[in-house]
């Protein structure tokens, strides 16, 4: 697990950095208002980074863990990604909204403390629901045969 967590924090520190420069050109040249910079900006730069994160964890961080190689599976998978990804979203726009209520500090860093704290919350989710890998029921001479969940 500590190879799949390295691997994860190095593709969110590359998705913090596209998420932190998408949400800083949005937010100095797009949007000028609280909503526009504090809501509608993040929220994009998060669906755009969430895409991005889910191509290297499908193909790179839990690719051993995915028990079938379709399109159908990949789409269901990206569903049950963007579904937990909302929920760290969710989690993370919480403690921005917090910091910059408490500390007045700039949306990026409120932005970037927030992941810290979200970041946590991702890759359990990942782990344990989205690339979750499921046993294998095999048949041999009429027997059936279930292996137990591989860590």
């Amino acid at each position: 697990m500590l190879s799949k967590y390295l691997k994860f924090f190095i593709s969110r520190l590359l998705g913090t950095l596209i998420e932190t420069v998408i949400l800083w050109i949005f937010s100095t040249y797009l949007f000028f208002s609280y909503v526009g910079t504090y809501i509608v900006a993040p929220t994009i730069s998060f669906e755009i980074v969430m895409f991005c994160n889910y191509v290297i964890s499908y193909y790179w961080i839990w690719n051993k863990q995915i028990s079938q190689k379709n399109t159908k599976y990949f789409f269901t998978r990206l569903a049950l990604f963007n579904i937990s990804s909302i929920l760290g979203f969710l989690i993370k726009m919480g403690f921005l909204l917090l910091f910059e209520s408490l500390f007045k500090w700039d949306v990026v860093y409120c932005n970037l403390i927030a992941l810290l704290i979200s970041g946590i919350v991702n890759f359990l989710l990942a782990e344990r629901l989205v690339f979750k890998k499921h046993g294998h029921i095999s048949v041999i001479d009429g027997y059936v045969l279930v292996e137990d969940q591989l860590k």
